[in-house]
């Protein structure tokens, strides 16, 4: 007995053993394709995280093709990532189908959710619970050729529609074949229809645009494209955005987004261009917002590092680091000041369309609006059939697909 009390007491003292190290756990995040730049700054700040939390890992998957089906398909088979991209168009139907995660249980006051822009946050909202932090926004701007408007005597930028018809009469057949460049698809025009009181959708997300107030706002894009010759599609140029036929020098002004400042920059370093709030529409301001958020899976089963993960990505230290070489723009007010864009002056006109500015979203079944719009606007853009009659077949189209997905 006593042998064996004293063996039992060497057992017991503990002798130096392996300390065990946390469990690593790897947490999936994935995203579409974007450019080159934007995944390997994507990549870096993904490095960043890492080194703060050794814990966690990140893969992190670039959907190349149809993002949004894969997204879907992999819900449905509870196989999708633990974070994931989701733009504003998407939000809507996503975030009532119970499947995503509510942050709101995450999100604590050191996290600073009043930092974010209203207006971005809100877009990620439904029923009290936010679903979604928007990592980088847009609107849109008047990108003008400032060679064009001294050649033409032109000093400022124009301020109203009409200003800015008339700017595109005197810019056409001088230096640039056509005063402006546009982009005849919905999500360039839902700021038109409602700068008269017209609406995309209604509270059950059926199609309304063809309301006598919303084709009050196109017709300005029919009539000049029809009356003034003076405003020219891509295709219409052999081109394949509006930032291109802007850069090439086909049209002297283009409304676009904070994307086209780092193409123009590096594709055309000749070209001198400067930037304005989008003109007045109805004495009204009015620009599109786009955004995309970081979302978490409600299947994911590792919730706690999701949220880091996404806490670190849209948190001060992360977006700075995502935002700061401007090929984004940040949706906190601290890191926007930080970096200085509401100063910027090719930023500034980006940075306050955000206050004013229509959320890219059409309801639950986006695809049925855009498609059913878009076919039938392009057609009254080219003079095949009347605006009013377009928009009629195009609402009703939509709305007979919407009630067959209901």
């Amino acid at each position: 007995m006593a042998i064996a009390i004293a063996f039992i007491a060497c057992h017991n003292l503990q002798f130096p053993s392996k300390i065990a190290t946390p469990a690593t756990v790897t947490v999936k995040l994935s995203g579409w394709g974007g450019s080159p730049i934007e995944q390997k700054l994507l990549k870096g700040v993904i490095k960043d995280f890492e080194a703060q939390y050794p814990t966690i890992k990140v893969k992190y998957e670039v959907i190349s093709d149809q993002y949004m089906d894969v997204i879907k398909t992999r819900l449905v088979g509870e196989a999708a990532p633990d974070v994931f991209y989701l733009e504003t168009l998407e939000a809507p139907l996503l975030m009532s189908q119970n499947v995503l995660e509510p942050l709101d249980i995450y999100i604590t006051p050191e996290f600073d959710l009043a930092d974010f822009k209203v207006n971005l946050l809100n877009s990620f909202k439904y029923q009290n619970h936010i679903y979604g932090l928007p990592k980088d926004y847009s609107t849109l701007a008047l990108f003008y050729n400032k060679k064009a408007f001294a050649a033409a005597g032109l000093n400022n930028p124009p301020t109203t529609w009409d200003e800015l018809r008339n700017y595109s009469q005197l810019l056409t057949g001088k230096l640039n074949r056509y005063g402006l460049g546009i982009t005849p698809e919905l999500v360039r025009q839902a700021y038109k229809i409602k700068a008269f009181g017209g609406q995309i959708v209604d509270q059950n997300s059926q199609a309304v645009f063809a309301s006598e107030a919303s084709l009050r706002g196109l017709q300005l894009v029919i009539d000049q494209y029809q009356k003034d010759h003076s405003s020219a599609q891509k295709s219409d140029v052999g081109t394949n955005s509006g930032s291109e036929m802007f850069g090439q020098g086909k049209v002297a002004m283009v409304i676009e987004g904070n994307w086209a400042i780092p193409y123009l920059t590096e594709t055309f370093p000749q070209l001198e261009f400067a930037t304005a709030e989008v003109p007045t529409i109805n004495g009204k301001k009015g620009t599109m917002l786009f955004s995309v958020a970081y979302v978490m899976n409600k299947q994911s089963q590792h919730k706690a590092e999701a949220w880091k993960l996404i806490s670190y990505l849209t948190g001060k230290e992360g977006m700075q680091k995502w935002t700061g070489t401007g090929f984004a723009l940040p949706t906190r007010e601290s890191v926007a000041q930080k970096l200085g864009y509401d100063q910027d002056t090719l930023r500034k006109p980006l940075v306050a369309g955000v206050n004013y500015a229509t959320p890219w979203q059409v309801g639950d079944y986006p695809a049925a609006i855009v498609n059913n719009f878009d076919n039938q606007f392009v057609s009254a853009l080219l003079g095949q059939q009347p605006l009013k009659q377009a928009m009629l077949r195009a609402q009703n189209a939509a709305n007979q697909q919407i009630k067959a997905m209901e």
